[in-house]
């Protein structure tokens, strides 16, 4: 009686360990979600903001907004490409490290022109525009170089592939009309004409993967 006691009690722990468990683990998932839509949300509403100022506004404020844009634009287009890209090819594995140490550059050159969005100071301003101006195009550049890259090579990789494959296609639809009299063993044509016609197109819609 008491061996089972001990044994209900540590189900009862298990459940209750497993139960806790799952409990954080939906916590958690929820609490990332949520951070992923904050992000998202104050993504777009500085977006939207820079794109206002920069259509909106003339002068150091409006160049600032333009250049700010223009690389928050480039950084993000190449993340999304090296990140999607590499879940196929893992030879992108070192363009995304290369990418990485650039964002350490675009973020801080990001962070220095939202500083200067609100410096009084705008002659001052106005002479560090062209230094930040080379900077900017500088890294976009660069971030360019290596989303048209990635995007070349799953290109080369996609034509070679469909290359090979209309090759094989090739070679089947030649096979299939090398038909002859001759290779058709006795009776083997009464028997398909028997079948009717409807036989063959049943396999058929069977086999493979149906074009939707």
């Amino acid at each position: 009686m008491q061996a089972t006691i001990t044994i209900l009690a540590l189900l009862f722990v298990a459940f209750m360990a497993l139960g806790v468990y799952a409990t954080v683990k939906a916590v958690g998932a929820a609490k990332r979600g949520v951070d992923r839509t904050i992000t998202q949300a104050r993504r777009t509403v500085e977006d939207t903001t820079l794109r206002a100022k920069s259509f909106g506004q003339t002068g150091v404020a409006g160049e600032l907004a333009q250049l700010r844009l223009a690389l928050r634009t480039s950084m993000r287009a190449t993340q999304d490409a090296l990140h999607a890209g590499v879940a196929d090819d893992s030879s992108l594995a070192e363009s995304v490290g290369l990418f990485r140490r650039l964002s350490a550059h675009g973020l801080e050159l990001d962070e220095e022109l939202k500083r200067l969005e609100r410096e009084p100071d705008r002659a001052t301003v106005a002479g560090l525009l062209p230094q930040l101006r080379e900077r900017t195009e500088r890294i976009t550049h660069s971030a360019d170089s290596l989303r048209w890259a990635a995007r070349d090579r799953a290109r080369q990789f996609a034509d070679d592939d469909l290359d090979a494959l209309n090759a094989q296609i090739d070679i089947e639809a030649g096979a299939l009309r090398h038909w002859t009299v001759e290779e058709q063993r006795p009776g083997q044509a009464q028997g398909a004409a028997s079948q009717g016609p409807g036989a063959g197109a049943t396999r058929g819609r069977d086999a493979g993967v149906d074009w939707p």
